[in-house]
């Protein structure tokens, strides 16, 4: 009798335990859709010059991301192997040069920028 009422005990805390976690399940993923319908201000301590500026902080540009990031450094520093004394960007329009920016992320981010 004492193996039939724990194999009970043990059916119903698996049970439950099942229970719990699909409801904290359900929890993360409406707490992940609402998070996603608000608008996402980017606050940066400074401005950023995309001709010397780190992967880390060209991704934290809004549209950016890790690999365009990636990208833009990539073509930075394959334009200064061509060109030694000249900058690979001039102005927020030269990032188009960048495969994955195109006019409407260049011209969002360019309050973000500086170019020297």
């Amino acid at each position: 009798m004492t193996e039939t009422r724990q194999s009970r005990i043990q059916s119903f805390a698996f049970v439950i335990s099942g229970c719990v976690c699909v409801l904290f399940s359900i929890y993360f993923v409406i707490s992940i859709f609402a998070v996603s319908g608000q608008p996402c201000e980017i606050q940066l301590e400074q401005v950023i010059n995309p001709n010397n500026a780190p992967v880390a902080s060209l991704a934290r540009l809004p549209g950016i991301g890790r690999v365009r990031a990636q990208a833009i450094v990539a073509y930075r520093e394959s334009f200064l192997e061509e060109n030694r004394n000249d900058l690979a960007f001039r102005n927020y329009n030269d990032l188009q040069k960048v495969s994955g920016i195109g006019p409407k992320t260049a011209q969002n981010i360019n309050k973000w920028l500086r170019f020297e």
